[in-house]
């Protein structure tokens, strides 16, 4: 602590991100990444920028990416808001849009940066239980508010609320900004980007990180009415006018364009999803319903702590949440399928 520090400052407790261990032949099953390399065609376009032109700051409306996404989810450039990862792009809804006189609503259980960005800009929140299952209840949101927000699939879940529900929400609250954050739709859900031309209250956020492999990248981005992306860029446009340089736009736009790479990684990632949750409930795990890139499991006789400090001795990290209602559960990313063995044989031993 510093006599220097801002009163905000003193009063923050930052978000903590998954650990990245500098360690030589770890399994990192922990920060939900993508276990396979980003498309050929995304090294080949990042490779040709990489010359001259990067004296030059890049396009500060990152118009060429907007285009690609527009072209992609079929709507006008004015609807697409970009920025440097999908948490940058939350920060600016935060401060944009969700800054209200009336609290806004997010689970009890979710994405644990909202609170963090919530204490950030002292916007007041409300959170809303999750029921018994660990499912969202549309008509839990359906009591005054400031605006809403929520993952979908949920985190550290994985649990998917189907589009029909999440039009409850928006038909129940037309009054307010319902905020859909979908880093992990592609891995077996509906976006509800089709909802935007419907619902001019609804915004749609989506990351490169997770089903695109460019988590290194930093490429989020928004979707939604244009009046609240234009709020969006006056924020964007009040603090860093060039989120976004050279080798990430080209980078998401040639992976935006490699549609069959994108589709046969998602498959795999499925696959070996379904192998591993298998593997789970025969071991005696509860597993929950997951339409994300990892599972949310645990074990009835065996403490969630205990079984990752035992799999770190084994050289294989995974996610555990020392919090209220979800302490006894563990959350393991989607690994390669040689990956997933070897958690598999270390699991086994461990529960022996």
């Amino acid at each position: 602590m510093s006599r220097f520090w801002s009163q905000r400052v003193h009063q923050l407790t930052p978000y903590v991100p998954g650990e990245q261990p500098k360690v030589d032949n770890l399994i990192k099953l922990n920060t939900n990444e993508s276990p396979y390399p980003p498309s050929p065609k995304v090294l080949e376009a990042i490779s040709a920028q990489v010359n001259d032109k990067l004296r030059l700051y890049p396009d500060p409306n990152s118009d060429a990416l907007k285009q690609s996404l527009a072209h992609y989810y079929q709507l006008e450039t004015n609807q697409v808001f970009v920025g440097n990862g999908s948490d940058e792009v939350l920060a600016h809804i935060f401060m944009g849009l969700l800054k209200q006189d009336k609290p806004i609503l997010f689970p009890d259980i979710t994405y644990s940066f909202y609170p963090v960005y919530c204490r950030l800009y002292d916007v007041e929140y409300q959170t809303v239980p999750l029921n018994e299952e660990f499912a969202i209840q549309p008509a839990d949101y359906q009591i005054d508010n400031g605006g809403i927000i929520f993952p979908n699939p949920n985190a550290p879940t994985g649990r998917l609320l189907p589009l029909q529900a999440i039009e409850q929400i928006l038909q129940a609250n037309p009054n307010s900004v319902v905020v859909v954050d979908e880093a992990y739709i592609d891995f077996g859900g509906e976006s509800a980007a089709q909802l935007v031309h419907r619902y001019p209250n609804l915004l749609v956020v989506q990351t490169f990180s997770k089903s695109r492999a460019l988590a290194g990248l930093r490429v989020g981005f928004a979707l939604g009415h244009p009046d609240l992306i234009e709020a969006l860029e006056r924020v964007k446009n009040s603090f860093n006018s060039y989120p976004l340089d050279r080798l990430a736009v080209a980078g998401a736009v040639a992976a935006m364009e490699d549609e069959s790479y994108f589709e046969a990684s998602c498959d795999k990632i499925i696959a070996t999803r379904n192998r591993l949750t298998e593997f789970l409930q025969q071991q005696g795990f509860q597993v929950i319903p997951s339409a994300a890139n990892f599972v949310f499991a645990s074990h009835p006789d065996k403490a969630a702590a205990d079984i990752a400090q035992a799999l770190r001795e084994r050289a294989i990290i995974v996610r555990y949440f020392n919090k209220p209602r979800i302490d006894g559960y563990l959350r393991i990313t989607i690994g390669t399928d040689a990956e997933t063995d070897a958690l598999c044989q270390a699991l086994t031993e461990i529960l022996t």
